[in-house]
């Protein structure tokens, strides 16, 4: 999903919730509000009655004064009779100070936010009175916002919409416990930090919603008052610090955005400012600064994700969608408190469906993360170490046959083969050489090494060959004549073919003569085999080089013919071509990675039957070279051809592809100022197309 299409399904599911939910944010008619429009100095309920200071009617049932410090003054007035005595006034808003209730001048009563919940009329963390009368004042203090919603309800209704509330945080503080005890479980496994940043931001943000509904004021016991009371500032401010610390590291600002890193460390240290202001008594500002931070921090922190998700970041990417969600309940949850949308049960705990929906993302983003590095850099290290292994096997086992053929059976021709038994030498310290350089620094020097070191002892075993073979026969000619001038000694004959008949003379030259083919044949392959090896390792990468395509694609043949099994046939058209201005070494890795790709494919069709078939062309069109390598393997979805080129992604198992050989192909035709595209159809097998300007235009 592209940062653009996760904007306009945040954009459309916030439509779709305010088309769905009643526009009516209107109170009931069976009571009226009442506020003061002016500030009340006096703390005397006769004085505030006897003068009418509280003369301005609401339209709704919400109480907003963000911009004063003073207190709220409401006065409810029931227009039906029967409520009286019957019904229940429900201020919603867990987390005020002090509500003081009025039903005459002299009968009134206060509640406090540490009011324990037993010791209140009704057994609630929100602020519940009864209606004694057809006139009720009120008087609310917080040192925060001044925000609530003021109800008149049988307590049919108040039990059900509690239930309903305590089901709704119930179930959100399950998924949220598990999120935590998840990703506990991997720290605890791991021990990467980015998981125990993680779960401190889940904890700081499930106890911020606990917090606002009210649920910590309800459970925690008396003499942890202090912490009832500062609560909401002290988890705000954590909460937005451990945010802004988990997406530091979950999306490395450091590295990824390095100029606007300092902006996260800032944000960072006006929370730690809020923390310390709560601790000396400074709630007000606190609030104030926490809400600001908080504010101005969502969009830079969007801003900063969305500019690392433009960089191809995939946990960028996730971190947005999960941020955008969040952010678009709380635009939702702030447009209720000012009359925008209706104060409902989908606008009330909007946040807590939010966070919960958040939080799960951001899990998986996180889980998602961890498991690529981790598959990566085993991976990686999984293929070094195989590909050096495989390289000293095969290295060993061509020095066991030569020395097996050559030492074993022509002990005979010793004394003639004294060069050979050097080159031999050569070649065990070359093996000794090759296990050595483990520690190479890629593919293309390790082969490179090999076949420098065994080329020359090759050309001379090879050079040897049509001597030795000359000698030989010269002398069987000698035995010949040998035996035609003692033709008439029967006895020197009769010794003669006595020892002959002893050593087996003509299983001798038959063995002989075959154990010099092989030597040919071994020697011309392996000679082959170099020269594969030469070409295919070029160590120019640095520099354009003039190179003969074709002569590449044999070479990254020959590297790989040991995964054909004999079972893939292999067909070439090449086309005379000319020499192209490239950078050898890399296409020798693109035409390496894509060959094995369509082996992999090939095989996991046909697995050991016969029937695969690797299909390799080469043409030159106007001022390009084209080179198509297509089989008959598997083939591929379109979901699947969409993300062919993203980096690490792959439909291999774990421990059989990094996702990174096509984003490197890719690259590199991209450096040549070329391009590559693919054809492919489920079950029927994939093309791939390069194209390659035959001159590179000068920069």
């Amino acid at each position: 999903m592209t940062e653009q299409s996760a904007f306009y399904r945040i954009i459309l599911i916030l439509a779709f919730i305010c088309q769905t939910i009643n526009a009516s944010g209107s109170n009931s008619t069976d009571f009226s509000l009442y506020t003061n429009r002016n500030p009340i100095q006096t703390e005397n309920i006769s004085a505030v009655v006897k003068n009418q200071l509280i003369d301005t009617k609401l339209i709704g049932n919400t109480i907003n004064k963000t911009n004063t410090s003073d207190a709220a003054w409401v006065k409810v007035v029931v227009h039906n009779k029967q409520l009286i005595n019957t019904s229940y006034l429900v201020i919603s808003n867990p987390i005020l100070d002090e509500v003081t209730i009025y039903y005459s001048v002299k009968d009134s009563q206060t509640v406090r936010e540490t009011t324990p919940i037993n010791a209140r009329f009704f057994n609630d963390q929100n602020y519940i009175f009864l209606t004694k009368s057809d006139t009720i004042y009120l008087k609310v203090t917080t040192r925060d916002q001044l925000l609530f919603n003021v109800n008149v309800s049988k307590l049919e209704r108040i039990t059900e919409s509690n239930t309903t509330r305590d089901n709704i945080v119930f179930f959100y503080v399950g998924i949220m416990l598990v999120m935590f005890l998840y990703n506990l479980f991997l720290f605890l496994t791991t021990r990467d930090m980015s998981y125990l940043f993680y779960i401190s931001y889940i904890l700081f943000v499930a106890l911020t919603q606990l917090t606002f509904h009210g649920f910590l004021n309800r459970y925690l016991p008396e003499n942890l008052n202090y912490l009832k009371t500062n609560a909401i500032y002290l988890f705000g401010a954590l909460s937005g610090l451990t945010t802004l610390i988990f997406l530091s590291n979950f999306i490395d600002t450091k590295k990824n955005v390095p100029k606007l890193h300092w902006i996260i460390r800032f944000l960072i240290t006006i929370d730690i400012i809020t923390i310390v202001l709560t601790f000396i008594n400074k709630q007000q500002l606190s609030y104030t600064l926490i809400n600001l931070n908080a504010g101005i921090g969502s969009f830079i922190v969007l801003i900063i994700a969305g500019i690392v998700a433009l960089k191809n970041n995939r946990s960028a990417k996730f971190f947005l969608i999960a941020w955008s969600l969040f952010l678009t309940s709380v635009i939702i949850f702030v447009l209720k408190d000012f009359g925008v949308v209706p104060n409902n049960l989908i606008t009330t705990y909007i946040l807590l469906f939010g966070s919960s929906i958040e939080v799960t993302l951001l899990s998986l983003a996180l889980a998602d993360k961890i498991n690529i590095l981790k598959r990566e850099k085993e991976l990686a290290q999984a293929e070094a170490l195989n590909s050096a292994r495989e390289n000293e096997r095969i290295t060993i086992e061509q020095n066991l046959i030569l020395e097996q053929k050559v030492v074993e059976r022509t002990t005979a021709l010793t004394e003639i083969n004294n060069n050979l038994s050097v080159a031999l030498h050569d070649l065990k310290q070359a093996q000794t050489q090759l296990v050595e350089s483990g520690k190479m620094a890629s593919l293309g020097q390790l082969t490179a090494g090999i076949a420098h070191e065994i080329n020359n002892p090759i050309n001379f075993v090879t050079s040897n060959i049509k001597p030795l073979e000359r000698d030989i026969n010269d002398i069987y000619k000698l035995q010949d004549i040998t035996e035609k001038l003692l033709d008439g000694n029967q006895t020197a004959i009769n010794q003669i073919k006595k020892y002959k008949n002893e050593i087996d003379f003509d299983y001798l030259k038959n063995e002989i003569n075959f154990l010099l083919k092989g030597i040919h044949e071994g020697s011309s392959r392996t000679a082959e085999i170099v020269k594969g090896l030469r070409i295919f390792s070029r160590v120019d990468e640095d520099d354009i080089k003039l190179a003969n395509i074709n002569e590449g694609l044999d070479s990254t043949i020959i590297i790989i013919n040991n995964q054909l099994n004999n079972k893939i046939a292999i067909e070439k058209d090449y086309a005379n071509l000319p020499f192209v201005e490239c950078y050898p070494g890399k296409l020798n890795q693109v035409f390496l990675n894509l060959i094995s790709n369509a082996i992999y494919a090939v095989r996991q069709r046909f697995q050991e039957n016969d029937g695969g078939k690797l299909i390799i062309k080469t043409k030159h069109e106007n001022n390009n070279v084209i080179i198509t390598i297509s089989d008959n393997g598997t083939g591929m979805s379109p979901e699947t051809q969409k993300k062919l080129f993203e980096p690490f992604f792959t439909t291999k198992p774990v421990g059989e592809g990094t996702g990174l050989g096509l984003s490197i192909t890719y690259n590199t035709i991209k450096k040549h100022n070329g391009s590559v595209s693919v054809e492919s159809a489920l079950g029927e097998g994939t093309i791939f197309k390069i194209t390659i300007p035959i001159n590179q235009p000068n920069e």
